[in-house]
This record gives structure tokens, sequence and C-alpha cells, in this order.
């Protein structure tokens, strides 16, 4: 009996357990938390170029004495240039340049998704699957399958000879010209399969693709319907167009 009572007591407690909340269990810890590889530890070599050391400081002048600290994204992102990613030995750097604690230097650069803390290809193809894009044109589904076919990898992966690493993004802004890819700082746009596995075999050549829309002979210069524009289409008004005369 006694036994009897105690099994149901605990079966009581675990029904209990089980009913409690609590938060969903973190399934990564490569946006938010650094973890020393051979390839990315306070010992990676990194040190300023004399040429970038100079930019650095034009870039520190922008901002009143005593408030550097303004220009930690701008010097993050001339490190990240320089070396290709950002290592925390460049963090460290710039912190130490610009009188911060590592901390702050670190919350910047792990909220910025433009901050690449894992060493990224050559050619850093980042796609974007948002809703204009993935109903666009072809759509960019289609195209990040041709990436996939032609490069021989899938998100978050880089080709074996260290050139294409490939990305899925949010949204890059380019909504009208959809789909598209931006590669490093270049974007291409209006894409079909034939335009992508055209832009990578040239970046494999060494070739670069003129970046903008690929929509061929009605190429469009910018973000404007492909068939030309719609709208203010005349010479602009002048000074005062519209308003009553005693104005």
């Amino acid at each position: 009996m006694l036994a009897s009572v105690s099994r149901g007591l605990v079966n009581a407690t675990r029904q209990q357990i089980r009913c409690l909340h609590r938060t969903t269990s973190a399934c990564s810890d490569k946006l938010f938390v650094h973890r020393d590889t051979p390839a990315n530890n306070p010992d990676t070599p990194f040190q300023f170029t004399p040429e970038n050391l100079k930019r650095c400081e034009v870039i520190i002048k922008n901002y009143p004495e005593g408030h550097q600290a303004a220009a930690v994204i701008p010097i993050l992102d001339l490190a990240q240039r320089q070396h290709g990613w950002l290592p925390i030995s460049a963090m460290h750097a710039v912190a130490d340049m610009l009188s911060m604690h590592r901390m702050r230097v670190y919350e910047v650069a792990t909220f910025y998704t433009m901050f690449n803390r894992e060493p990224v290809g050559k050619y850093f193809v980042q796609i974007c699957t948002t809703t204009p894009c993935m109903l666009g044109g072809v759509g960019s589904d289609v195209i990040l399958d041709a990436i996939k076919k032609n490069l021989g990898i899938d998100c978050g992966e880089t080709t074996k000879d260290g050139k294409f690493t490939l990305m899925e993004v949010e949204c890059l802004g380019a909504c009208v010209n959809a789909p598209m890819v931006q590669i490093n700082d270049d974007y291409y746009e209006d894409l079909t399969v034939r335009d992508i596995d055209r832009i990578l075999d040239n970046l494999k050549a060494g070739k670069k693709p003129k970046p903008g829309p690929q929509s061929g002979q009605n190429k469009r210069f910018a973000c404007e319907p492909k068939t030309g524009l719609t709208s203010l289409t005349g010479n602009p008004t002048g000074p005062g167009f519209g308003c009553r005369p005693d104005l």
C-alpha cells in the first residue's frame, strides 16, 4: 500500500515537471559565442597595414575627441576588408585602437551580420530568398538551386578551393530587380539561371562580371520599370508651381 502511494506521488511529480514551461534550447552558438579554433584565436596574426592605419586615423577624426568609440563599425569593416574576415585578434586590435573594452567590440561584431567571424571564400555569394525575390522573375529558389549546382556546395559552405562561400540572407534592398545576389560588394539583379551560371563561371576564370541588372537589351540602369518610365517623364516644374499667387 505504501509503495503504491509512493509511486503515485512520483508519477504526479513527473507529470508536474512535464507541464512546466521553459525557453527554447539554443541550437547553435555560432552567432554570439566565440570558441577558439586553430584559425581564429587571440594569437591569429593581425596588424593594420600602414595604409590602413592612415585610413583609421582619418575615420577617427570624424568623431569628437573622447568619442572615438563611435568609429568602431567603420574600423571593424576596414579590418575585415584587409583580412578577408574578422578574427577575434582583429577585434582586439580595434578595441585597443579605440580605447574600448573588448566586450563592447564583441557586441558590435556579433550584432551586425555584415561582419564575418569565420573564414569566407574570395567571393562571398549572398542570395536573398525573402518574398519579393522568391516571387520575382524565375524566383530566388531556382537561382539558389542553380548556384548550389554550379559551385557544388550548400548554404553556409565554402568550395574546396576556398574561392566561393554561399549564404542565404534576408532582404538586400533590390526588390524591384528580383531575383538578385550580392557577391562581395556588387549586386547582380534580374537574374536567370543562364545569368548566374555566366557570372559564376566568369569569376572562376578570374574575370569581373559587370554588376547591376542583367536583363539583356532591356537592361535597366537602376530600379525603374523594364518597359521605361511611366511617371516623371516630363521636365520638372519650377519653384512656386501650384502655389497661390500671393505666396
